[in-house]
């Protein structure tokens, strides 16, 4: 499969561009590009720079973004179903009504990123930073988050069940209402000390 590589697009209009599994690049920047409503199907991008891109109703479906950096994007009622998005980070992007169901998102950094009302599901986070991340009444179900950073993150109303909390220290985040089972209820308990049972 050729690769592109290290090419520069800027201001272009890519709304409603199909890509897939023949569609690959590796340190490419993507500056104030709109992929409104565009759609990804096994495409890959590695080392990539995306800057001020408009991602707003796209869809990504088992498509590779792995050690990318989003600066300035809108993820506006995007969608990413089995996607690689490892080693990423977003920064100072916008995220509403973000769908994310599957995949593996490890080690990625949305440190702050404003995920509220998101739906994460089934989604493996391991070692994700989350750091003060606004998750409040997001769906953050049977997640992975087993390393992950998360002090100072919201998760008031947040659904968090079937999730791995084992990194979640309840002191140190603000997660009045979220609802978690009881199997993470007695994780949650050990964390502060108590013996359950």
């Amino acid at each position: 499969m050729p690769i592109t590589r290290d090419l520069a697009v800027r201001g272009e209009d890519w709304y409603g561009r199909e890509l897939g599994a023949g569609d690959a690049y590796a340190g490419c920047v993507f500056y104030d590009t709109d992929w409104t409503e565009g759609v990804s199907e096994g495409a890959s991008f590695d080392g990539c720079t995306f800057s001020g891109v408009r991602f707003n109703a796209s869809r990504h479906t088992g498509t590779a973004f792995t050690n990318c950096t989003f600066r300035r994007c809108v993820f506006f009622d995007a969608r990413f179903e089995q996607c690689k998005v490892v080693g990423s980070q977003f920064r100072e992007s916008v995220f509403g009504l973000l769908v994310v169901d599957g995949g593996d998102w490890s080690y990625a950094g949305l440190t702050g990123a404003d995920l509220r009302k998101a739906e994460l599901d089934g989604v493996r986070l391991r070692e994700a930073d989350l750091a003060g991340a606004r998750l409040e009444e997001a769906a953050v179900r049977r997640c992975d988050l087993s390393g992950a950073q998360l002090r100072g993150a919201r998760l008031r109303r947040a659904d968090l069940r079937g999730s791995d909390l084992s990194a979640l220290d309840p002191r140190t985040v603000e997660a009045a209402g979220a609802r978690i089972d009881l199997e993470q209820a007695a994780v949650l308990a050990t964390a502060l000390g108590y013996e359950v049972g």
